[in-house]
Parts: structure tokens; sequence; C-alpha cells
């Protein structure tokens, strides 16, 4: 169970100091506010209402804010360490040539049309020659090294209650819509999408050369194996609470509860070391699952698995395939309007697919040893408000304050670049073979995660790479952690105001600090094992004070008619309360040793720039596509809520802005947790 703050739901990245590079972003824009907007009426309006007229979004995008500006500026700088590496030069090292081979062969677009869905004819025709049920263990082993999340997962993470050791993990997954609700709401827009889903499919099975009338057939076979998956799936708030996805079952007492499916076969073929135990995360989806192997035709898990392979590969397939996977996920879903230019997929991808080789490049070029110290000091002055934040708590009993201030205390940051990188060992990247070196980077991830199962914990592994626009919080390792992605404008100005710096990085640091005390963090001590240290009482003062927050942002709308989930969004919205919280006390006491040094800027006083800082950052406009799918699968409310809901909380806003207790952005029941 990895925390994480996502800031994009997607990739971004960062600018080398390069001499072609964009200009950098500033922190603060001025232009970006709307002056006819009252800030104690609608904060969100006034700092961003400038920005979102003059910046709607770009054809290629469903979303665009001032976090896209930073990504698409960034990849522009990826893309000339790219190209440099991609130069067919025998002198290259093995990094340079890995990732720059692997980027060449994704330009390749000429070579991609003249195979069509060639690259998929041996996975396929392994999944035609199933001749039994019996066969699906070995054949979705091999179809999960592929990266075909097919029927259910199977990864390595940590012992929930022993964070030493690293075990193996069941868990539901098979689905092509992007939540087991899609498969069952009633409303007329989910209607439509599943409709849209079904037609997608089948013009899928079209382009794999099945006619109009068998490719239907096919699609209406994979809606009902994946319906059936759906629902053995946990919605997405139960699963927010680790101890539900957390059940400790050797590998003879899976096989009883599951028996249709060869177990042992699966684990045999993925070649992963075996441990006494593993974490079955959902048992009732492993019995569904069991259930559906026994009930389902043969024949309709042959049609499922072709389709599971096929949405996995089509980005990297022919145009027809790119394009009609992008026209159901990308325009269909998220109402973005135009496939995004090849070159910028091709450094998505690369990213994704070796992020060290690229981020040691990266890091190499753009991550200095000011900008460590400046943050290593801003994330110690944080860290020491939320201390004395804590130590203020009038909800907590003196007992649960020293084991909260203990865990603390034993917080891991890890700032700009891991001190190790990989070495992608084995990956074999063909220049002229794009689906190859995909699926070759892709076994080696598969077999570099689950080699770990039964081995120690590596305290020292990264979870996200060093161009990375976002920072995560880590409760089994209880380590908070900034790649060099997110340490620039607008969240980070090395030689930028102070005071913006709180209110957007401080923020950052102090939100992913809070999430080690949210309602799922709280769930972990200090070692990072799932365990109870808080007294009844104290346990019962949170529940409360989260539920005042969960129903605060339960009445806030995503997009007309549809309101945030505020017990999905109840972990990030803790931690969007806290940040502003602990970032505003740093403030104070930076204040209070440099006051001289501050003073008013822009025509603001350094409160107030801490906020306008802080809510700048979440401008953004979206479609009203992308709007609804948000606000049913992710964890982070929409951004106007993320800037009124913390704000309207806080009465140093108020204050700093002169609010009037009947103003719209002052609750007359404000909610705090911490």
């Amino acid at each position: 169970m990895k925390k994480t703050l996502s800031l994009l739901i997607l990739s971004g990245y960062v600018a080398a100091a390069a001499a072609d590079a964009p200009p950098p972003i500033a922190s603060f824009d001025p232009a970006g506010l709307d002056r006819a907007a009252a800030p104690c009426a609608d904060f969100y309006q006034y700092a961003c209402g400038g920005w979102m007229k003059t910046h709607p979004i770009p054809p290629d995008q469903s979303r665009w804010g001032r976090f896209n500006e930073l990504a698409e500026r960034n990849k522009e700088v990826l893309r000339v360490i790219l190209e440099k590496a991609s130069a067919d030069e025998p002198k290259r090292g093995p990094g340079d040539r890995r990732m720059g081979d692997l980027y060449a062969a994704c330009l390749d677009e000429g070579a991609a049309e003249k195979k069509g869905a060639d690259p998929l004819r041996d996975i396929l025709a392994a999944v035609d020659g199933l001749e039994s049920v019996q066969g699906l263990a070995s054949l979705l082993a091999r179809l999960h090294a592929a990266g075909a999340g097919a029927g259910f997962s199977y990864d390595s993470d940590q012992d929930y209650r022993d964070s030493t050791q690293v075990v193996g993990e069941l868990d539901q997954s098979g689905l092509g819509l992007p939540d087991r609700d899609y498969y069952f709401k009633d409303d007329a827009k989910s209607q439509i999408i599943r409709r849209q889903y079904v037609w997608h499919v089948a013009k899928m099975f079209g382009l794999l050369g099945s006619d109009p009338k068998a490719a239907a057939e096919q699609a209406g076979a994979v809606m009902r194996l994946e319906t059936a998956l759906a629902q053995a799936s946990l919605d997405r708030v139960s699963r927010r609470d680790p101890e539900k996805i957390y059940h400790r079952m050797s590998a003879g007492e899976l096989a009883k509860l599951a028996p249709a499916f060869d177990w042992e076969r699966y684990f045999a073929e993925t070649g992963s070391p075996r441990s006494p135990w593993l974490n079955v995360a959902v048992p009732a989806f492993a019995e569904g699952f069991s259930a559906l192997v026994s009930s389902a035709l043969l024949s309709d898990w042959k049609i499922y698995l072709r389709w599971q392979v096929a949405r996995s590969a089509a980005p990297w397939l022919s145009g027809d395939f790119a394009s009609e996977n992008f026209d159901f996920y990308g325009r269909k879903l998220t109402g973005a309007k135009e496939l995004k230019p090849r070159w910028k997929r091709c450094v998505e991808l690369t990213d994704q697919s070796l992020g060290h080789d690229l981020g040691r490049r990266y890091a190499e070029e753009t991550f200095g040893a000011d900008g460590k110290r400046k943050m290593d000091r801003m994330t110690a002055a944080i860290r020491a408000s939320f201390k004395k934040d804590i130590e203020g708590l009038g909800w907590m009993t003196p007992k649960t304050k020293a084991k909260a201030l203990e865990k603390l205390g034993t917080f891991v940051e890890k700032i700009g670049r891991p001190e190790q990188w990989r070495d992608y060992q084995g990956v074999v990247i063909d220049r002229a073979d794009l689906l190859a070196s995909v699926l070759s980077a892709r076994r080696y991830e598969t077999k570099r995660r689950l080699s770990k199962i039964g081995r120690p914990v590596d305290r020292e592994e990264w979870q996200m790479t060093p161009p990375t626009v976002n920072a995560y919080y880590n409760p089994q390792l209880n380590e908070i952690v900034f790649p060099a992605g997110i340490l620039q404008a607008p969240f980070f100005d090395r030689a930028g105001d102070e005071a913006f710096n709180l209110g957007a990085i401080g923020v950052v640091i102090g939100h992913e600090l809070t999430h080690g005390f949210d309602d799922e963090g709280r769930k972990f001590d200090k070692d990072g094992n799932m365990s109870d240290w808080w007294t009844p009482e104290d346990a019962r003062a949170f529940e409360e004070k989260a539920s005042c927050m969960a129903d605060q942002y339960s009445g806030y709308e995503a997009t007309a008619g549809v309101k945030v989930n505020g017990k999905l969004t109840l972990g990030e919205n803790t931690a969007d309360n806290g940040g502003v919280r602990v970032a505003r006390m740093a403030l104070e006491e930076l204040e209070a040793s440099a006051a001289a040094a501050l003073g008013d800027k822009e025509g603001f006083s350094p409160e107030q720039r801490l906020f306008l800082g802080f809510a700048q950052v979440w401008c953004q406009n979206r479609t009203e596509e992308s709007a609804r799918m948000l606000a049913q699968v992710d964890a982070h409310s929409p951004p106007r809520a993320r800037v009124i809901g913390p704000l309207s909380n806080s009465p140093e806003f108020a204050k700093a802005f002169s609010c009037r207790p009947t103003d719209p952005m002052v609750r007359s029941k404000a909610c705090r947790v911490w």
C-alpha cells in the first residue's frame, strides 16, 4: 500500500538548465488573479480566475493547469536528452544506449504501421492454444509478466505487520473500465460509458481480424466476464482501510479458498521465490475468481485474454490500434480531443520503462547541492512546526501524543534522487522492434519486483523516478519522498520568495507528513507496522474530527451534478488541511527571525503570499468528462475544493484577508484534525 500525493495523476518532468530550455515558470503569477473576485467570497476564483480565463485546455489534454505547464516544459528538455541518447553512437554508455534505442524505436511510426497487429502474433497464439482452464495458470503467469492485467494481480509488498519482510500479494484486477462501480451504476452517463466500452472492445477485435458479428459477440463475452470480476471486487472506499486488504494465508489455505485455479503452477511459472504465506488482499475476490474459472466458458476466457493482451499493447502498435485506444480511454473517458504527439508519448514510455536510466541523466543535469540544502532546511522547518502542532493538540491525550511524536521523529526523508540506481540487467532493447522492447522492460520489472519476496526490505528503493512531478508518503517505510521533478517553480523556487515557497512546496511537505497521521497512516506505527498505538479515547476523537472533514468535502461539487466523495478523499483532504496549517506555522517562525527580509511583496503580506502560493499551484481547467471520472476513482478532491476546503477552515487565512465571520470563505463549523 503506497500513499501518494498525486498532483497530476500523471507523471511530469522538470527542466534541465540547458541553454535552449524554455523560460522558467513564475512561482507567483499576478496576471493569474481575478481581482474582480472577492478573496473572502471565493479564494479559488480570486487566485486562479485570471489564469483559467487565459489558459484553455489544449486538444491533447483532458486537464490543463500550472502543473501541466511545468510537465510540458520539461518534456521538451527530456526530449533533448533522449534525442542525444538516441544517436546511434558506438561510444554510448549502456544506460544511454537503452533509453536512446527505446526512444528511437518508439518514434519509428513507419515500422509500427507496417507491422500492424503482427507483434502480438506469438502471445495471441498462446492464448488461442489454451486447451482447458487448467492451463490458465501458466498462461496468466506469462501474460502478467507481459503487462496484461488479466484476472488478478500478483506482486510483492511489505508485510503489514512485519515491515522488515517482503511477501507476495494477491489482489483484485482484470477490469478494462476504470473502477468496479462503472459496471453497476445506473445513471444515464454510466450506461452510455458501458455501451461505448462494448463498442470499443468490438472495434479492437475487428482490428485483430474478427468480422463485425463475431467482434460484437466477443465484446459481449468480455463484458460478462469483467462484470463478474467487478462483482467480486472490493470498492475503493473500503480499500482505504488497510485492515480490509490484509489477509495472511498459506498457499494451502489459498488453494482451499479458491480451488478451481492451479495456484501452485502459477507461482512456479512466475519464477518468484516462495514464502510460507502471502497476503490475499481481498479473499472474496479470490473466491469469485475461482468460481469464474469453474463456471465461465473456456471460449469466453480465451476471448477475454485476447482483449487484455490487445488492450495492454495497443498504444505501441500501429496507428489504428493507438487511435482506437485513445478514442475510448482518452476522448470518451476524459474528454481529450487529440492523441498526444508521438514524441510526447515516447518520452513518457521511456520514463515508465527505463526511468532510472533517464533519471540518472536528468539528475546529473538538474539536481544541484544548493537545492538539496535549501530543501533540507525547509523540511526541517516544517517538521518542527508539525511537532509543535502535535504538542498543542487539545483533543489528544499525553499517551498517544508521545507515540505520535515518536513516529514523527523517525520519519525518513528522501530528496531529489535515489542513492542506488537500477541497472536493468537483462532488458533487451531493439530499435527495430518497439513492442518486443516494451515487453522486455515489463518482464524485467515483473521479475525485479517478484524477486524481492522473502527478502529483507530494501529501504533505499524509490517508488517514483527522479523526473516525476509528484511526492509521496509510504506508511510501511515511514518515509516522505520528493523527486527532483517537483523541486522547481511553481512549487520550489530556489532563489524565490520564502513565503511563496512555503505556500507551495512547504504545504506539500506538510501534506506528506500529515499522511503519516491520516485515517490510513495512523494505523501504522513508527516502524511501519500496522498496529493500534491509539488509546480508545483518542481514536474516537480522531474519528469524530475526520467525520467532520468527510462531510465538509462531500458538500463540494466535482462537476455539475456530481459531488465529491468525502470518504474516498478523506486522507488527501486531511493532508491538505494539515499541510496548510504547519506551513503557516513555519512562516510564523520565519517571520519572527527575519521579518525585515520578508515584508510586503507584490502588494501582499507574507501570510497572504503563502496562501496565494498554495492556491495558485492548483489553478486548473478540466473537461467535464475528466472531472466526472476522477470524482469516481481519484482519492484527491478537485482543485477548487483543495483550495477552498483548507482555507475556509483556517482562522489565519480569514485574518490575513480580513474576512468577516459571515463570508463564504469562513466556515461557521471549521473542521480540523491536525
